[in-house]
């Protein structure tokens, strides 16, 4: 990891300690992508299974995969994996249900009530990375609000291996939290499936999931078609910053890098501190814990552009990370909740000692599908909302509308829309006739 001093920086240095890895949104990869696009559109399932030949290495039969297969995933699964993959969506299920928006009435005038309803988004799609490392715990996390919902159709794209099946335990927390159909596809062609719909798959109104940078691309390229699907949100590598003071563990405060920069290569962590102290022997736990990893070649590359960084203070901290706004933000402090206040962009916030990342990742119950590159500015995380409309209803009595009609004349005439003007008058005037 690079060290810096935040104090001795420039402005343009600021923004250079963190700048993310650079996002490949080049030409060619664009170009490739939208070239995957339209041959899924064109030729539909017949181009799912060349590219799963071409990209997974596998000759797909059935592109969906059947009962036969379910069956067998649960039965090959360690009987401890599956309780824990109950034990998780419990707790994901409580926070998330709990959680979950409500339909509300409200009077704002004698005679003049105003609703929110919620209705499901129909049709979902789901896409769970396998890559160097299957993520049924993403399953949950997608699956699970979507039942809550109450979605009507819930599609799921995992890829499939060499031998043409999907990963048994992505398989069993897909069929956990109740969804309808899984299809064997990965990459930029399942992203197209999902989103325009094939011989085989349907065609879906929004897509969810974490991806690759050609899945990334994907998705952002079908949310701004008319034609295409909406998204959760913008999405890049997984990331997370860590504050800590003088005080901290250095073997947690590692242990909590590590488990980030060991997801890829492109992944980023960053870690705050006024001790220099506690950062050197940070620096010390990372390289020998790393050493150790059975993934601690993807962790090292990731290491090199991550940044471990002194400041003068722990409010100063909480100001840098605001600036960068990370997917996941880590308070190893003795006093985590007395910065909590003034957090204002993080897509997840873990307090204290006890609390690694990594319990978020999987099965504390709240959601591991985030904002990621600076989007938890603006975006939250994947939650029940993310699956619903929310839609407005009014209903107005005659009373009602004598209490709030004038007011709504009065708007209408001063943007000289008059059409709304006299959708208002022409009752008023008829209530005054009726008196």
């Amino acid at each position: 990891m690079n060290h810096i001093d935040w104090n001795a920086l420039d402005e343009a240095a600021r923004g250079e300690a963190l700048a993310r890895p650079a996002q490949s949104r080049a030409v060619e990869l664009r170009r490739g992508v939208e070239q995957i696009i339209a041959a899924v559109r064109e030729r539909g399932d017949i181009a799912l299974r060349e590219f799963s030949a071409k990209y997974d290495r596998c000759a797909l039969d059935a592109i969906e995969v059947d009962e036969a297969e379910f069956a067998a995933a649960e039965a090959s699964l360690d009987p401890a994996l599956k309780a824990a993959i109950h034990e998780a969506a419990e707790r994901i299920e409580m926070f998330h249900r709990a959680a979950a928006p409500q339909s509300i009435a409200v009077d704002t005038a004698p005679g003049v009530r105003v609703e929110r309803i919620l209705r499901p988004i129909s049709r979902v799609g789901l896409y769970v990375p396998a890559g160097t490392a299957p993520l049924p715990s993403t399953a949950l996390m997608l699956g699970i609000p979507a039942q809550i919902a109450g979605c009507r159709q819930v599609v799921l794209c995992s890829p499939a291996r060499a031998d043409g099946r999907c990963d048994e335990a992505v398989l069993y927390a897909a069929r956990v939290t109740g969804v309808h159909k899984v299809f064997k596809l990965g990459g930029a062609q399942a992203i197209a499936a999902m989103a325009y719909g094939t011989a085989s798959v349907p065609r879906c109104d929004k897509l969810f999931g974490p991806g690759n940078s050609w899945v990334t691309e994907a998705k952002l390229q079908v949310s701004t078609d008319p034609d295409g699907a909406a998204i959760d949100m913008p999405a890049g590598p997984s990331e997370v910053l860590v504050i800590a003071d003088a005080e901290a563990n250095p073997a947690f405060v590692a242990a909590d890098l590590l488990s980030q920069a060991e997801h890829g290569p492109d992944s980023q962590v960053i870690l705050l501190s006024p001790s220099t102290t506690l950062l050197d022997q940070v620096a010390i736990e990372v390289d020998r814990q790393c050493a150790e990893l059975p993934r601690g070649d993807i962790a090292e590359k990731a290491l090199t552009q991550s940044r471990s960084i002194t400041v003068e203070s722990l409010s100063q901290a909480v100001a840098v990370s605001n600036r960068y706004a990370p997917e996941h933000l880590i308070l190893q402090v003795a006093e985590p909740r007395a910065l909590l206040d003034g957090i204002d962009s993080a897509g997840s916030i873990f307090l204290g000692a006890w609390t690694p990342e990594s319990v978020g990742d999987y099965c504390s119950g709240s959601n591991h599908v985030l904002p990621t590159y600076g989007y938890a500015r603006s975006y939250s995380g994947v939650s029940v909302a993310s699956y619903q409309k929310q839609i407005t209803v009014q209903e107005v009595s005659e009373e009602g509308l004598r209490n709030i009609g004038p007011c709504t004349a009065t708007l209408a005439a001063a943007e000289q829309l008059e059409a709304h003007l006299r959708a208002v008058t022409l009752r008023l005037a008829a209530l005054e006739a009726r008196s």
